[in-house]
């Protein structure tokens, strides 16, 4: 189930249980996953793309193994805030992980992700060789955290 706000995906979740960010590359998938009450975003792992069908099996896994309740896109907005041929490749994927899974799936507008964790990973004195390494599930524990933000101030204003 694709949901295009994040109101429309928290709703579609259930209470408790973590959820994945991913920041989907042309070469890598970042992956990271929250904690089960959603408050954290952990950076887990890169993994190198190869064609959907091997990308989406290593994404499955990984949501089987963690019981992942949804998944989180980073959507690559332009700057002005219209969608590019990057974001329309995002919604794609959306499109046919949806078929591989009843998970939800929502999207976290990611523009400066990549640029709030490279700042992170310099201000940590990471190497030029490992920021290379993480860059990409360091910037989808960005994307996730600012999902599980604004899930947050969400159940925050449900309940009063």
């Amino acid at each position: 189930m694709i949901c295009d706000s994040a109101t429309e995906f928290a709703a579609a979740l259930p209470a408790f249980g973590a959820i994945a960010g991913l920041d989907l590359g042309t070469v890598t998938i970042g992956v990271a996953v929250s904690d089960s009450m959603r408050a954290v975003a952990t950076p887990l792992e890169t993994i190198a793309r190869k064609k959907f069908t091997l990308d989406a099996a290593r994404l499955l896994e990984i949501i089987k193994a963690r019981d992942l309740k949804g998944i989180v896109l980073g959507l690559p907005m332009n700057m002005d805030g219209s969608e590019g041929p990057r974001a329309q490749a995002t919604r794609a994927f959306a499109r046919n992980l949806s078929r591989l899974t009843d998970l939800p799936i929502g999207f976290w507008d990611e523009r400066l992700s990549t640029v709030a964790a490279e700042r992170a990973l310099l201000e940590a004195d990471t190497s030029r060789k490992r920021r290379s390494e993480v860059i990409d599930h360091v910037a989808a524990g960005f994307i996730l955290q600012g999902m599980l933000d604004r899930l947050g101030h969400l159940k925050r204003d449900t309940n009063g």
